[in-house]
């Protein structure tokens, strides 16, 4: 597609994958970094999608369940605990590995792009989700 528009966020959250050896089954913390993009196969307004209420959704989205929160896996047993202390938890479809945010993501971007004035033929095509400097992860549509 030859037109795209990539939006990007960040957001602070912990998360642990207790379904693996090796230190990442412990809770440890991460500065993740989104980049979101929609490719068009033509952009006759001159838009992609209106970037800045696409921009807007996805970052409130993500602001409201990830930031500054925990993400957990659906049966993790440290979501009861840390929901009776008010914290604030996000069931990872799956379990919350790098992977499994970035399809969170799409999913997330993709339900925002579908209410928003968007070019013919608009969609998500890519999303890059890095959890550390040296560690990312890329969901792309088929």
């Amino acid at each position: 597609m030859p037109y795209a528009v990539a939006v990007r966020h960040n957001f602070e959250s912990a998360h642990r994958l207790p379904n693996l050896s090796g230190k990442c089954n412990s809770l440890h913390g991460h500065s993740w970094w989104a980049e979101i993009t929609v490719e068009a196969p033509t952009a006759e307004s001159g838009i992609v999608v209106e970037i800045g209420a696409f921009k807007k959704a996805v970052r409130e989205w993500i602001d409201e369940h990830l930031d500054h929160g925990t993400l957990l896996g659906p049966d993790d047993p440290l979501g009861t605990i840390l929901r009776s202390h008010q914290c604030k938890v996000y069931d990872v479809p799956g379990w919350p590995t790098v992977e499994n945010v970035a399809a969170l993501l799409a999913d997330v971007a993709s339900k925002a792009l579908a209410g928003l004035d968007s070019a013919p033929g608009a969609r998500v095509s890519n999303v890059r989700v890095d959890e550390t400097r040296v560690n990312s992860a890329v969901w792309q549509a088929e």
